[in-house]
């Protein structure tokens, strides 16, 4: 089973974007005494300012994070490539849930992959999408059942790029990181 993530899995979140904004982009003086506290633009207790970030974003992140963890605990490198992989996949849907799909001008759109997404709502990530996007057709043959999809090595190498790609996500949303998974050597 194919866990790909589309643009109309993302869409709905867009809905309350424009009222956390609006909660977040207020000034301290027109916040009412109620919204201070960590996770809504304020500082937390370690003195770092976090953004607010809806709910379906942070479940995102977190399955991304847990994917991170299940590819570590896998034995066969296809599947410790698709884990990886597809954790990378939740990652980017978090950022094109926050940051909200970019619109055109047709009702009708074909649905997108979030690694053609992820460049027009994050440019900064264009180069992450290009590289997990290469990495597409290699994760569809692991999942089809060809063993020789992925070698150990380039299951290991997914798998470190995926956790700093998920880090720099976490950075660039606002939300607090984890320090990175302890890889295996390839071997």
């Amino acid at each position: 089973m194919v866990n790909a993530v589309t643009s109309a899995q993302v869409r709905a979140p867009m809905r309350t974007r424009t009222a956390d904004r609006a909660a977040t982009d207020r000034t301290p003086a027109a916040r009412t005494p109620a919204e201070p506290g960590p996770g809504n633009g304020w500082p937390s207790p370690g003195g770092q300012s976090r953004r607010r970030v809806a709910p379906s974003a942070m479940a995102l992140l977190e399955s991304a994070r847990s994917g991170l963890a299940d590819a570590e605990d896998e034995t066969s490198p296809a599947g410790r490539y698709v884990a990886a992989h597809l954790a990378a996949l939740r990652a980017a849907a978090a950022v094109v849930a926050v940051r909200g799909e970019p619109s055109s001008g047709s009702r009708r759109r074909r649905p997108r992959s979030v690694w053609e997404l992820l460049p027009q709502v994050e440019p900064a990530l264009s180069e992450w999408a290009a590289f997990f996007a290469a990495g597409a057709s290699k994760r569809a043959a692991a999942e089809a059942g060809l063993s020789r999809a992925a070698t150990a090595r380039e299951a290991d190498d997914l798998l470190r790029d995926a956790e700093i790609f998920l880090s720099i996500v976490e950075t660039a949303l606002g939300v607090p990181g984890q320090s990175p998974l302890p890889l295996r050597t390839a071997g």
